[in-house]
């Protein structure tokens, strides 16, 4: 069956959660903080949405400006249930990073971390869960070899590997792994996935590289339109098999996909659930969002009162149906695909989810015929 043809059923099921969701806008209660704590980073991949270097001009930002912004918007917040993740950059290159951990943990947030695993050894992990760690994401993107052509580093693969080690020894602690699928591991899901398995672990995620950052220069690494299309077939098998617990990214409306390749309906939280705060100050939504998207800073402007009164653009996307988006029968369920994939200065849709599936559909109709 077509990707554009949704069961009577689903369709129900996506009428309820625009409803939800629009009770989810109105109400905006920020659950989920990004602070982009540096830019330092001690790899150099091909697909860095931030540009990240070893050597940047941009200073860390102090913790006691990011924790006095905190406790700026703390009267809007539970801070039990709202999670404070620390990504860069490679947020453990901060000498402080146990300090920033037990000022978090101290205020009543759970923290976790975003890192390539490269520098999280046992030292390090033993610092992270003294310091109250409650969640980290390691980048894992293929075997050997096509995980270090993209992280830029020999080492990074096997690095990343024994950080999962040191992850699943520890108590109480959520982990997942994140890999980015492009052209040069999509042949090898198969034989990752069964790695993944024997290696012990249960959460995965998997994202597609979309044409921010440095990603902009490497168009290889985007999917061709039937490899796209079969990605989701096999996110799909690997969900039905119940050996690990895959999820497809947050990004993207993808039709009769939804629900079958994650948990929920699509629904891009940035502005609405997610707020960041950037290493120079910039208040956004997701960590990647930058330039127009940005709704204050905190060296000028208080998080809370932007929190409230700003992030319209996040809130009400009607604005969206423009472009591609105009005449799309599937407007209300996607709103226009998530924010970090539309055009940070004109606002257009840089890319499509539902409109790169049916490519791969009707290429592998053509390739049957011939």
């Amino acid at each position: 069956m077509s990707v554009s043809k949704i069961t009577f059923r689903k369709r129900l099921a996506l009428k309820l959660h625009r409803k939800h969701r629009a009770n989810e806008q109105q109400l905006h209660k920020l659950n989920y903080i990004f602070w982009e704590c540096t830019l330092r980073c001690n790899l150099n991949c091909l697909h860095c949405g931030s540009d990240c270097q070893k050597d940047v001009a941009i200073p860390d930002m102090p913790r006691a400006d990011f924790l006095a912004a905190l406790d700026d918007i703390t009267p809007l917040l539970s801070p039990n249930d709202t999670m404070i993740v620390l990504t860069g950059g490679e947020a453990i290159l901060r000498k402080d990073i146990s300090e920033i951990g037990l000022a978090l943990y101290r205020r009543g947030f759970p923290w976790g971390v975003v890192s390539n695993g490269l520098g999280m050894n046992a030292t390090m992990m033993s610092t992270l869960m003294q310091s109250g760690l409650r969640s980290v994401t390691i980048s894992l993107d293929g075997l050997e070899e096509s995980h270090n052509w993209l992280r830029g580093n020999p080492r990074s693969f096997r690095n990343a590997v024994e950080a999962l080690k040191q992850i699943r020894q520890q108590k109480d602690l959520r982990y997942d792994v994140v890999t980015c699928v492009n052209q040069k591991n999509f042949g090898e899901l198969k034989q990752f996935y069964e790695f993944l398995v024997e290696l012990g672990i249960t959460e995965w995620r998997i994202f597609t590289i979309f044409p921010i950052g440095r990603a902009k220069q490497h168009e290889e690494l985007q999917l061709e339109p039937t490899q796209f299309k079969a990605l989701f077939d096999f996110i799909e098998r690997v969900r039905k098999e119940g050996l690990i617990k895959l999820n497809y990214g947050c990004e993207g409306f993808l039709g009769d996909y939804e629900t079958k390749v994650r948990d929920n309906f699509f629904f891009c939280r940035a502005g609405v659930n997610i707020a960041s705060v950037l290493v120079d100050g910039s208040i956004s939504a997701c960590p990647n969002l930058r330039a127009n998207f940005i709704q204050g800073n905190i060296y000028q402007d208080s998080f809370k009162e932007v929190w409230l009164n700003r992030y319209q653009l996040y809130r009400d996307r009607s604005w969206a149906k423009t472009g591609i988006c105009a005449d799309c029968e599937f407007f209300a369920d996607c709103q226009g695909n998530g924010m970090h994939l539309r055009d940070e200065q004109t606002g257009e849709l840089l890319f499509c989810h539902l409109k790169r599936i049916q490519e791969g559909e009707q290429q592998q109709q053509e390739v049957r015929i011939l």
